[in-house]
């Protein structure tokens, strides 16, 4: 066997690179005895784990470079050309970061100062463990969302409320401080718990997981988490008084509640914050407008807080017009504390929901960054990072975080080299706790609402999906709406499980209704495609090239089969019930009833010999596409003229280049259908088998019996030039095609 292959390129500018190859037909036992030789890679168990433990001081300085990023870069940390940048990054971050964390405290249903808290812990971990070089960890809108829902559900107020004492008829009152100390609780346990899963997935290498949460998934699944946020931040708007809902249709319920007491709004709660709103809003057009010519963002959340909180502590707003503020905010760091374990057992369907989302929106952002700034981020040590964060910032009384999308774009425009930046923010953040955050007890919740409400448009606009998504993939519009449906109705818990579970089953459709088609080649190219949709293709004389772009398994081996008999238009079973019809006819014409025919009939001009033996069955000693050879017996014409094929297919070949793997059903389908088409004397061959597929073939022993590796080919070409030689007669003769030359 001799094999030559020149490339060349002409010396004139424009010139084609030419491909030139002869060999001959391979098929697949050709292959595997004279063209590849596995390697021999056989060790042992023992030598596998061996090899997989083994230390080294390389592997032990890899491993900790791993785990601790921060010794990668900090060591050869550019003074001179960073430090100003992310100084002034940091900074930037931090008056950002102050009021968000009290703003999303509120929706954590937790006091602010655990926003506070968990705007400090989690970022000072992230500097050291974190693979990303931008983006800013701390509180975020959906995840203490998803908190509060799991808090007030744990935690409801009707299990605070006492009789008044002495017996008196006045209503019952609600204990906020037992009540906010228990919730406290919930979501320390809660944040304990989500760390713990986080980090044992990224020590599994479990990063693979945010692939299952796709962007429609998570763009529809955030947008109705604003829908959710805005609902819930209504009531510190308008100042009235509602309790708050979880679990399915709490949103509808909380707009309920908060119409029916509308009448109750506390005309300067909203006015305040009308005002605030559309201040912020102005701000942000402004900076997205001039953000080229702007230094830095204006900080527009941090003005809200200031001149809100003056306004508040001049004009005594919470004494004088009943305006809620945020109240006591203790100074200084609490001292670490267990959690309460005895909550774990309701809150671990929670944990998970809150671990993949968190994981998934901070991995999409720190992508990114990445791609926009030429790193890499290593997803398995980012869930090990946002794990450590939450683990053990859970201890000192915080709630579960990720990355902030708002954030993280404030830390990137202003100049973020590293997370220097986040870590010099994260002091801003202490500073307040520990020095001046008694001055923001004045701070009117409707402007924590305001600035919650503002930063969330960034998600609304994601509806602009939904007609991109109908112009270019309908299926993916339906995981959008599914997602975004459900979680507004079902809450973001039971939301999430719908959308994930609808994704999945889209991915099963995809593979149980896949595009199949019948090929033909194109004239002078060695290209085979679709006939229905491509003129030039034309399908070669006696042959059907069936291609299907799924792998077959169990869910779809029954529509791969029933597709290949429509497309080719070769019923086997009909085939069988016409020639029996012929034969029963002939008998009867000959007075042989019961007698068996037995008849052999040599085609001269196509050279094939034909031996049909009780077309009841199937021979064991068939051959692909082959009957075994019997006795022959000198017939008539016209006994051989009723032996002639019913039809013009002598050989169909399966494309399965798409295929990535196949399971025992599938290759129990291939094999029935293989052996019913033999039996009216269509030849099936298999073309276009990766090296892994062929691997699951050998294991699922499909080479067996009459299923030899010469019945497989390596391409649709060596496969097509096969059948033509063993059917001569059908070999075209019109345009040609590049020929693999038969030696």
């Amino acid at each position: 066997m001799e094999e030559e292959e020149e490339a060349a390129a002409g010396e004139k500018a424009g010139s084609k690179l030419m491909y030139r190859i002869e060999r001959p037909v391979y098929d697949e036992a050709f292959i595997r005895s004279t063209v590849l030789k596995r390697r021999d890679n056989s060790t042992t168990l023992r030598q596998r784990l061996a090899k997989h433990f083994r230390c080294s001081s390389k592997r032990a300085k890899a491993a900790v470079f791993s785990f601790l990023p921060i010794l990668t870069w900090l060591p050869s940390y550019p003074v001179k050309e960073f430090l100003f940048s992310d100084v002034v990054s940091g900074l930037s971050t931090g008056v950002v970061q102050l009021p968000q964390g009290l703003a999303y405290a509120m929706l954590a249903a937790v006091p602010p100062v655990y926003g506070l808290y968990s705007s400090f812990y989690p970022v000072l971990l992230y500097t050291f463990f974190g693979t990303s070089r931008h983006i800013s960890v701390g509180t975020f809108a959906v995840i203490s969302l998803m908190i509060g829902g799991v808090v007030v559900r744990e935690a409801p107020d009707s299990m605070f409320f006492f009789p008044p004492v002495n017996g008196s008829n006045m209503s019952a009152v609600l204990d906020v401080e037992a009540r906010d100390a228990r919730r406290v609780q919930v979501a320390v346990v809660l944040t304990t718990l989500v760390g713990i899963i986080q980090f044992v997935f990224g020590l599994l290498r479990f990063g693979f997981v945010a692939i299952y949460l796709t962007e429609p998934l998570v763009r529809g699944f955030t947008t109705a988490a604003a829908v959710h946020v805005v609902v819930s931040q209504l009531k510190y708007l308008l100042g009235v008084k509602t309790p708050r809902f979880s679990g399915p249709f709490s949103a509808l319920f909380s707009i309920q509640a908060v119409f029916s007491d509308i009448t109750s709004t506390n005309v300067s709660t909203l006015i305040l914050g009308l005002l605030c709103m559309v201040f912020l809003y102005v701000v942000k057009d402004l900076n997205e407008r001039f953000k080229k010519k702007l230094p830095i963002p204006i900080p527009g959340e941090i003005i809200v807080v200031i001149v809100s909180t003056g306004v508040s502590y001049g004009m005594s707003l919470s004494d004088g017009y009943k305006v809620d503020v945020v109240g006591k905010i203790p100074s200084g760091l609490l001292a670490p504390t267990a959690p309460d374990f005895s909550l774990l057992p309701n809150l671990v369907t929670d944990s998970f929901a809150v671990a993949i989302v968190g994981f998934s929106m901070g991995m999409s952002l720190a992508k990114i960054f990445a791609l926009k700034h030429g790193y890499k981020v290593d997803g398995n040590q980012e869930l090990i990072a946002l794990g450590l964060c939450n683990f053990i910032s859970s201890f000192f009384q915080t709630f579960a975080i990720t990355c902030s999308m708002s954030r993280s774009l404030v830390q990137e425009s202003t100049g973020g080299k590293t997370q220097i930046a986040g870590l010099l923010s994260s002091l801003v953040v202490l500073l307040v706790v520990v020095a001046i955050g008694f001055v923001f007890q004045p701070l009117p919740q409707t402007a924590l609402a305001a600035i919650i409400m503002v930063n969330l448009l960034g998600m609304f606009k994601q509806i602009r999906d939904i007609p991109a998504l109908w112009r270019t993939s309908r299926i993916e519009l339906a995981i959008w709406l599914v997602a975004f449906v459900a979680s507004v109705l079902l809450g973001l818990d039971y939301g999430l499980l719908v959308a994930l579970a609808f994704a999945i089953l889209t991915v099963i459709y995809r593979t149980q209704s896949p595009k199949s088609a019948v090929l033909g080649h194109v004239p002078g190219t060695g290209l085979y495609c679709d006939v229905e949709e491509y003129e030039e293709a034309a399908e070669y004389e006696g042959i059907k090239i069936f291609h299907s772009n799924s792998s077959i398994y169990f869910a779809n081996s029954d529509l791969y089969v029933n597709a290949l008999k429509e497309k080719t238009g070769v019923d086997p079973e009909a085939l069988q019930a016409a020639r029996k019809a012929q034969r029963k006819q002939k008998e009867k014409e000959n007075g042989n009833h019961n007698s068996s025919l037995k008849t052999s009939c040599t085609d001269k001009e196509r050279g094939v010999t034909h031996d049909v033996l009780s077309y009841n069955h199937v021979s064991e000693e068939q051959s692909n596409g082959q009957l075994g050879e019997g006795d022959s017996e000198t017939l008539s014409l016209e006994d051989a003229f009723f032996l002639h094929p019913l039809s013009d297919v002598h050989s169909i070949i399966l494309d399965w280049t798409p295929g990535s793997f196949i399971d025992s059903v599938g290759a129990k389908a291939i094999k029935q259908v293989i052996l019913e088409y033999a039996a009216v004397d269509v030849q099936v061959v298999i073309a276009g088998c990766s090296r892994n597929l062929l691997s699951d073939l050998d294991s699922l022993q499909f080479f067996s019996g009459v299923m030899t590796p010469e019945m497989v080919f390596p391409t649709v070409h060596d496969a097509a030039l096969s059948c033509q030689r063993s059917h001569p007669a059908f070999a075209p003769t019109k345009a040609k095609t590049p020929q693999i030359h038969v030696e």
